[in-house]
């Protein structure tokens, strides 16, 4: 993922979620379902994040898996978080 997007393992996160129970969308059976929050950015242009949502997509490919692949951007300033407090 890091390498497909550009970024950290630090900023990027992959929360996988197999969809076995699941309705399926009706277009095709999924094996899992994607969903890539990103910050919008001028880089970021729809033919960009079109591509990327494919190399993901080509990426569980690799491993068996027919992807569900979503993504939406947000505006840095109406983006919040709560870490988990640090170890000491």
């Amino acid at each position: 993922m890091c390498k497909i997007w550009g970024t950290t393992p630090e900023t990027t996160k992959l929360i996988l979620s197999r969809v076995e129970d699941w309705t399926t969308s009706g277009l095709q059976d999924e094996d899992c379902y994607v969903s890539i929050r990103a910050k919008g950015t001028e880089q970021r242009t729809r033919e960009i994040v079109l591509d990327g949502m494919k190399q993901v997509s080509d990426a569980f490919s690799t491993h068996d898996l027919v992807a569900n692949v979503r993504l939406e951007t947000y505006e840095g300033a109406r983006y919040f978080h709560v870490p988990p407090p640090m170890k000491k």
